[in-house]
């Protein structure tokens, strides 16, 4: 078998579709009985083409072991219902997203697991008109996690530390960072929505010193997937977690407590705020820095607050 090509970072955007010549539609289309079977017909043809790919090694990873073509053809797909169906998620703001070149996306976390920045990655693929690939930063339990990191790795996450956040908003990545870390999913219900601490600012510093955009993002919904009423902390200490939740229905009805509840999201992603107009020293004041960190900080949370007096049900939207 032979081996998956090591592409770098340089390179243009991974697992970009190429545009393709659409025909002029017919006078009268055939019945909807009658595409059926052609739509699963291709389907099947682009999963048996996956499976020769894969069998050949005729695919690329980068450097950072994102694999494009696994992540569209086996990751993205099962998201699809959760994203359409389960959630109904609507995207507001999709154009503040650039079409290329590197851009720093900073949201909101919350929901007890991560789901938030599962789907607001999957938004930027299914939603987005460039169809780009968000690279997130995450925390080290996930790729310490067996299974998970190399999954991680392969849907082209990589860990939340400055020089590699620069070096794919370099390469014109987009790329996307959730600052509340575990405080900000593993809050209690009671606090839904109010926005925790973002640390020292190190998701502007990566920002100033690559010269790119920083896009709020704003999350409604992932709050109430898992409302969490409690924290087991002694079981979290023996497992290594962060915290070990407790919710209405987790761990009181074991696997089918972890089926998280159909709320319905709002995803909006904010105007860009540049930070190609500061020197470029600009990095090392401190107090631009954290002038900057709150200022992304409360468009979140004041955009939070707006999509909630808009909101008619935490479940029909």
């Amino acid at each position: 078998m032979a081996g998956a090509r090591v592409i770098p970072l340089h390179a243009p955007e991974l697992g970009r579709p190429k545009p393709e010549v659409v025909a002029e539609p017919a006078e009268a289309g055939p019945a909807p009985s009658e595409q059926a079977p052609a739509d699963w017909e291709q389907r099947l043809a682009d999963l048996l083409a996956f499976a020769r790919r894969r069998l050949r090694g005729d695919y690329e990873v980068d450097e950072f072991g994102f694999d494009p073509d696994l992540t569209d053809h086996l990751l993205m797909p099962p998201l699809k219902p959760l994203y359409e169906k389960w959630f109904r998620v609507e995207t507001i703001g999709m154009h503040n997203v650039p079409a290329e070149g590197g851009a720093l996306l900073v949201a909101n976390h919350s929901g007890t697991l991560p789901l938030d920045a599962t789907m607001t990655a999957y938004a930027v693929r299914a939603d987005h008109p460039a169809r780009r690939h968000l690279r997130m930063l995450g925390a080290d339990l996930v790729f310490k996690t067996p299974v998970l990191g190399a999954l991680a790795r392969k849907s082209g996450q990589t860990l939340a530390c400055n020089p590699d956040a620069e070096r794919l908003l370099r390469s014109g990545q987009l790329v996307g960072v959730w600052p509340e870390g575990f405080k900000g999913i593993g809050k209690p219900f009671k606090d839904r929505y109010k926005l925790q601490r973002f640390g020292r600012g190190g998701f502007v510093s990566a920002a100033l010193n690559t010269g790119v955009p920083i896009i709020p993002c704003s999350i409604v919904g992932a709050e109430e997937i898992y409302p969490m009423i409690g924290d087991l902390k002694a079981l979290a200490r023996l497992f290594g977690f962060p915290y070990f939740p407790v919710t209405p229905f987790f761990p009181l009805l074991g696997p089918l407590g972890a089926i998280p509840l159909p709320s319905k999201w709002y995803i909006e992603f904010g105007e860009p705020i540049r930070t190609d107009v500061y020197d470029e020293h600009a990095a090392d004041d401190p107090m631009l820095v954290f002038n900057l960190t709150d200022q992304v900080r409360e468009t979140i949370q004041q955009t939070l607050y707006r999509l909630l007096t808009q909101r008619r049900n935490v479940f029909l939207g």
